[in-house]
């Protein structure tokens, strides 16, 4: 029979990382196979077509539709400033003429003598697309962007908002079952990538807002709070666009759950590298997770996992997350697999795994009540 496990996180102290940044559309790349790159590097760039306004210039001119295209002061593809005049029409016997003004910047994409309307596309979007981590150009990929290799520590979060940022690492607090609390913060965390412990408040989010901290982790925040500080409601959507000028990843999820001790103390080693932060988040198909990047370029790469080490999931000894009660967030150890499915305590019969809590106890859990972490 197969093995089952829920997609795990990856919380690595050093692995290889091939980062594809693409262009949302074809344009230019300005760098090359084997260029060493800085994650505020722009490696990519290109531009998006403007908006489109729809002007109905037979209507507020008083013409005829087939009156319009010899009336345009504009000719297709001519551009027209703001206010500019755009359409006059002819006036009663050459007098009382009107000039309709371009209600915005932009080309004149299309006349119709038909509807009595014109299209203006309003200037293009310039889209650049950075690094986003040191590292190495691998490959180009011409036209539309570039594959980035680097190496070095690699931690998931469960969920995060905010775009991608770095910062040097700083730990906040030495204890990563403690909430975090205002004064933890000071000015010198300004630029900075933040990790605390079990919770973060509003007032927190707030204060490090106005610090200019670039990313906060920490364990876990209320559901209310998230949404007082972004002031919405998130829903299912993907995060990462929010405008708050400030990254948070969650690390083990909503409530005041302590950071597992094994992503603070990979992250209290890193404490003065600079890291890559996302706050990213896909819980649906396709899944994807907040992130943190720290590269090692200063040290040799590390080689690559014998194929057998690769893929393996739910074996003895692999780290697993609780992720249901009563001991959900808590890390443990794979112990053992039983063949065969056991009674639960619903009364239902499911494969379990026999785990061992980084404590000390041992329980029996259903598999699906365990989340793998890749190391």
């Amino acid at each position: 029979m197969g093995s089952a496990y829920v997609p795990g996180l990856k919380v690595t102290a050093s692995t290889v990382l091939h980062l594809e940044r693409r262009l949302p559309l074809k344009g230019e790349v300005v760098v090359n196979a084997g260029d060493p790159v800085r994650w505020d590097q722009v490696v990519a760039h290109t531009h998006l077509p403007g908006s489109v306004e729809m002007v109905n210039v037979a209507a507020r001119l008083g013409l005829e539709p087939a009156e319009v295209p010899e009336c345009m002061l504009k000719t297709r593809g001519q551009h027209v400033a703001k206010g500019e005049g755009l359409a006059r029409n002819k006036g009663f016997f050459g007098f009382f003429k009107a000039t309709l003004q371009a209600p915005l910047s932009g080309t004149l994409e299309s006349v119709s003598g038909v509807s009595g309307q014109v299209v203006l596309r309003g200037p293009a979007v310039p889209v650049q697309v950075h690094a986003y981590v040191d590292g190495v150009i691998e490959r180009v990929i011409p036209e539309e962007g570039v594959v980035v290799r680097t190496h070095g520590a690699h931690l998931q979060g469960i969920f995060g908002i905010g775009g991608e940022t770095a910062g040097e690492v700083v730990l906040a607090t030495g204890d990563p079952a403690r909430q975090m609390q205002v004064s933890d913060l000071q000015d010198e965390h300004a630029g900075k990538v933040v990790v605390g412990g079990a919770l973060v408040t509003r007032q927190v989010l707030d204060r490090a807002v106005e610090i200019g901290v670039r990313a906060l982790v920490v364990g876990g925040i209320h559901d209310q709070d998230l949404r007082d500080f972004l002031g919405y409601d998130l829903g299912v959507a993907i995060t990462g666009s929010e405008d708050k000028g400030l990254t948070l990843v969650l690390t083990e999820g909503f409530g005041p759950i302590p950071m597992a001790r094994r992503t603070f103390e990979l992250l209290a080693v890193n404490a003065g590298r600079r890291a890559s932060v996302s706050g990213a988040t896909q819980i649906r198909a396709g899944v994807i997770r907040p992130e943190i990047l720290i590269p090692h370029l200063d040290e040799p790469e590390p080689q690559a996992l014998e194929d057998h080490q690769v893929g393996e999931g739910f074996v003895p000894g692999a780290w697993v997350r609780v992720i249901r009660e009563p001991h959900f967030g808590r890390l443990a150890r794979v112990v053992a697999l039983p063949v065969e499915p056991a009674e639960i305590p619903t009364g239902a019969r499911a494969r379990v795994a026999e785990i061992e809590l980084v404590d000390g106890p041992r329980w029996i859990v259903p598999r699906a009540n365990l989340e793998l972490i890749e190391e």
